[in-house]
């Protein structure tokens, strides 16, 4: 019932609970031995002998309702200081003292530190063995070995119970980290399913609804400028270009409005460094080089995932102390380098991953936009993953 720490540092478990119980009860019921024996030996003394229980009883109540007690370990101390010399007043009047000793080797353990704990055992110890020698007439070993073989049983009953609650304690602490840790991962795979389909979306938009769109605009304009002025259907051809004109703006504000959320207020060299900055775990620095561009939608949105993915990793599997995210604007291409000095892999047979967080999750991204996705590392000497996309003719 004791450990290193004080404990009021602890709360107090069921077990626990029962083993103060017990030690109440074990108290009270050796200090009634102390004082029926004489009474009914009709020993000299008895009326002291009774009055001295009655003060222990009195400072040992005192000391277990006080919350001062179990909350400070000052106050432990006095009080444990207190009862002492009750008890050593007893010990001196009565032989019958002595087996209060046990019950106070656990309370000094329990109150004090393990090294005090320990030395006020052994006081208590020697005090009983004089108290027992100074009221028989003849020495034998039983007055040696049993306070210092109930001292033993003491200490080593609350070494054993401190190693128990401490790999309870650890248990406890690693079941709340694994309940944790899949609940974060359970919503890590929501939020990246969610992302991904507004992703898909995003694409399908851009590549079907607003390039369909595009294409019959640049019909109509093409319609609109082969036919006279004053031809009949010129008015209506106006007309569905400008409604095709009106769905176009409306398919891309779709596109914007369904772009990663860490892409909407700002760069994607500001995502980058807003994702390096709340990285758990590792120290991860983010750098830019080069004079930065406006990148099309796709290619931020698939920059930013990868970094994402590859930053996943490294938290979640690399070990690393450190790790660098670093863009690279040139003139015909952007490249994006995540690395790490983390314990490596061999990539040849590194596994698929799940919910988008895999190497090839991450090479499909960067080849859907014609770039080249690499991966270095070895066991023991941190991982590299680059990806170069080339840059589109058009883009500014």
């Amino acid at each position: 019932m004791a450990a290193t720490d004080h404990p009021a540092s602890r709360p107090l478990t069921p077990v626990s609970r029962v083993l103060r119980l017990c030690l109440h009860a074990l108290f009270f019921g050796l200090l009634a031995l102390a004082a029926g024996r004489p009474v009914a030996d009709s020993a000299p003394h008895a009326g002291w002998v009774v009055a001295g229980c009655a003060v222990a009883a009195a400072v040992y109540l005192a000391g277990v309702r006080a919350p001062s007690v179990h909350r400070s370990p000052v106050a432990g101390a006095v009080w444990l200081a207190g009862l002492g010399a009750v008890w050593a007043g007893l010990l001196a009047l009565s032989p019958d003292g002595l087996w209060l000793a046990f019950p106070l080797y656990f309370l000094e353990l329990h109150l004090l530190r393990l090294r005090w704990g320990i030395t006020a055992v052994a006081v208590t110890a020697c005090a009983a063995i004089g108290g027992f020698l100074a009221h028989s007439t003849t020495v034998t070993p039983g007055a040696f070995l049993g306070p210092l073989l109930g001292a033993a049983v003491a200490v080593a009953t609350v070494l054993g119970y401190q190693a128990l609650y401490r790999e309870s304690e650890r248990r406890r602490e690693l079941i709340e980290e694994l309940i944790t840790t899949r609940a974060e991962l359970a919503a890590a795979e929501r939020s990246a399913g969610i992302l991904a389909e507004r992703e898909r979306l995003a694409r399908e938009i851009h590549d079907t609804l607003a390039q369909g769109l595009s294409s019959i605009q640049l019909l109509l304009r093409a319609a609109e400028r082969s036919l006279p002025d004053d031809a009949p259907a010129l008015e209506h051809i106006g007309r569905a270009r400008e409604a095709a004109q009106e769905n176009l703006a409306e398919a891309r504000r779709f596109v914007r409005a369904l772009t990663p959320p860490d892409l909407e207020h700002g760069s994607l060299a500001a995502a980058l460094e807003r994702l390096c900055s709340a990285a758990p775990g590792p120290r991860v620095r983010f750098s830019l080089s080069g004079a930065p561009r406006v990148l099309p939608t796709p290619y931020e949105v698939a920059l930013l995932r990868i970094a994402q993915s590859a930053l996943a990793n490294v938290v979640r599997h690399a070990g690393a102390g450190r790790a660098e995210i670093t863009l690279t604007f040139m003139d015909t291409s952007v490249t994006l380098d995540i690395v790490d000095d983390g314990k490596g892999f061999n990539p040849a047979s590194a596994p698929s991953g799940e919910g988008g967080f895999g190497l090839p999750a991450m090479r499909s991204r960067a080849e859907t936009l014609g770039g080249l996705f690499t991966v270095e590392s070895a066991p023991g000497q941190g991982t590299a993953v680059a990806v170069t996309l080339p840059l589109p003719a058009e883009a500014p």
